[in-house]
């Protein structure tokens, strides 16, 4: 990547994943943990059985303020804000002029601005971005908040220790909650296909609310490893990978977050573009890839037809510890898009069977209204 350990980055839990015995590695500029002791295989299990928590404070944190911040930013995402009520979250994506995806991105609406989370590797262009696009608004970079991931079918039980309230919130929502003695802004969301909350709090409060959370019996710290592996299961895109500027939201199978006001209106950077793919379709989908076999296939793996053409490339593969099988991601020619169809995988220079499969790979556990 790039990064060597002088330049880099830490969280405020740096030494809590040290004294865990964690393995840090390079991640978009911070030094973050990939495994602890029990490695990613359990770490994994653990957070789809019990409740894991993830350090994900190298995300970017921005609060938008301003006369009718969900009107600005709609300026510049194909979802639709205005109708969000307060309380709630959305998921997006900011376009460029080419209906590329120039990073993905959760928006929560508040009383009187969006709370915004943006992915680490991008954070200074999006908010670059912002800053000279949103007109009439302060665009905020909270630098001095971490973020922690609670994630899996315990979790509710967890937090509900420290706030009584918390389980009466459904998937999607948010809200500025007391958390025993610390206060933070706490969604019931996640990337894993799991219910669980993402808890924003001062870096100050970060460590000693880590330990308590670490100090109940259903949690364990978990890494970007098992993270990944979760996400794929879910079927969740990784930005960077499963899409990127060279990438639409039609093709990447994210039509379902532009809503029929925004379809019809657009008002969005390459709005035309993705217009026109939706009447009239795509040459090529984002979808499921269900190897035969034991063999994963991993990123930039190439696809073949049954007839030996090639009609894409994996964009994310590996081992689903939850199916006990591997399962990846890719692009395939919208002819080959269809469950079922047989493909090739070529991994060290031979065709490996494999089909299309449904997404996601597990079925996700989000708590409804």
């Amino acid at each position: 990547m790039g990064d060597t350990a002088e330049n880099l980055k830490t969280t405020p839990l740096h030494a809590l994943h040290r004294e865990l015995g964690a393995r840090m590695v390079p991640f978009a500029g911070y030094e973050m943990p990939v495994q602890y002791p029990t490695g990613i295989l359990t770490e994994h299990k653990h957070t789809r059985a019990a409740a894991g928590l993830f350090d994900v404070s190298h995300m970017g944190q921005v609060r938008i303020a301003g006369a009718d911040p969900a009107k600005a930013l709609e300026a510049l995402v194909p979802g639709d804000l205005i109708a969000l009520d307060v309380g709630r979250m959305r998921y997006t994506v900011f376009t460029n002029d080419a209906a590329g995806i120039l990073d993905d991105l959760m928006v929560n609406k508040r009383d009187r601005d969006l709370f915004v989370i943006v992915n680490a590797a991008c954070k200074e262009q999006d908010i670059a971005h912002m800053r000279s696009n949103l007109k009439g608004c302060e665009v905020e970079h909270l630098q001095d908040r971490a973020l922690l991931a609670l994630q899996g079918p315990q979790a509710v039980a967890v937090l509900a220790r420290l706030n009584s309230a918390l389980p009466a919130m459904s998937f999607g929502m948010g809200a500025t909650l007391a958390l025993g003695k610390f206060e933070g802004f706490v969604t019931r969301s996640g990337y894993t296909g799991e219910d669980g909350f993402e808890i924003s709090v001062p870096d100050s409060q970060a460590e000693e609310l880590a330990r308590w959370l670490l100090a109940q019996p259903e949690v364990k710290p978990i890494g970007l490893g098992a993270r990944d592996s979760l996400r794929l299961e879910a079927g969740l895109c990784l930005y960077g990978h499963d899409i990127d500027t060279t990438t639409t939201p039609i093709e990447a199978g994210l039509a379902w977050t532009i809503s029929k006001r925004r379809r019809e209106e657009g008002g969005y950077p390459g709005a035309a573009i993705v217009q026109k793919q939706l009447a009239e379709g795509v040459a090529r989908k984002r979808v499921g890839i269900r190897p035969d076999g034991r063999a994963p296939a991993r990123e930039g793996t190439e696809i073949l037809s049954d007839r030996n053409e090639r009609i894409g490339v994996i964009t994310s593969g590996g081992f689903g510890p939850s199916v006990d099988a591997p399962i990846a991601m890719g692009y395939v020619a919208t002819a080959y898009a269809k469950p079922e169809t047989p493909l090739g995988l070529v991994v060290r220079g031979k065709a490996l069977p494999a089909k299309v499969s449904t997404l996601p790979f597990i079925t996700k556990r989000y708590a409804k209204a």
